[in-house]
């Protein structure tokens, strides 16, 4: 052993990604109901589980960001897969409405965060944060936002899968493959230079 701990980053990715992709597919209206129970294993199992995990990998490396993104998302799905399986028909819309709401709030901030990480993360955590609040708008209107939504959340697993891509690529060719534009205090001062003349 060489004593590298190896990134998880792109475990959690891949896991959030996938499991926003199967479900947003239901969302947008290409699969109806009837499919959920696949997305409801698969938050168990990928979703859910891999992202606690990929979170519980990230505290001893210090990622303050990819701890709480990860345990929360994890967290989200194992919610959504118990509240789909065993108490969705029970809860009012209008409630369902104000949970999707509040993660999106908490997407916001994470989206803040991510302005020093790199730019594939802020596309991610903008598109995650506005599937967040379509989605509980058109939970809490009945109407057609809900698909918009879907659409958005397919768009947010795709550049998931893209940052993931890119942290397990990346690496193994030594350059970028997948470029993720890392946040860089040199080249932010080259803009504000730049917006300033």
């Amino acid at each position: 052993m060489t004593g590298k701990l190896a990134n998880p980053g792109p475990l959690g990715l891949a896991g959030f990604a996938f499991t926003t992709w199967m479900l947003s597919m239901i969302n947008a209206g290409w699969f109806d109901a009837r499919s959920l129970g696949m997305v409801i294993a698969l938050a168990m199992a990928y979703g859910g589980t891999a992202q606690l995990v990929a979170g519980v990998l990230e505290y001893p490396r210090g990622n303050t960001f990819g701890t709480v993104a990860f345990f929360s998302y994890g967290a989200f799905w194992w919610s959504f897969a118990l509240f789909a399986h065993y108490f969705g028909s029970a809860v009012p819309s209008a409630f369902v409405g104000w949970y999707l709401f509040m993660w999106g709030i908490f997407t916001f901030y994470m989206w803040i965060a991510t302005f020093r990480i790199n730019r594939a993360l802020q596309l991610v955590f903008l598109f995650l944060w506005l599937t967040f609040v379509v989605l509980a708008v058109g939970t809490w209107t009945h109407s057609a936002l809900t698909q918009a939504g879907g659409y958005l959340g397919l768009i947010t697993a795709l550049l998931a899968f893209y940052a993931s891509a890119a942290d397990v690529v990346n690496p193994a060719f030594g350059r970028d493959i997948f470029p993720l534009h890392p946040y860089s205090p040199e080249s932010s001062q080259k803009t504000a230079r730049r917006s300033a003349s």
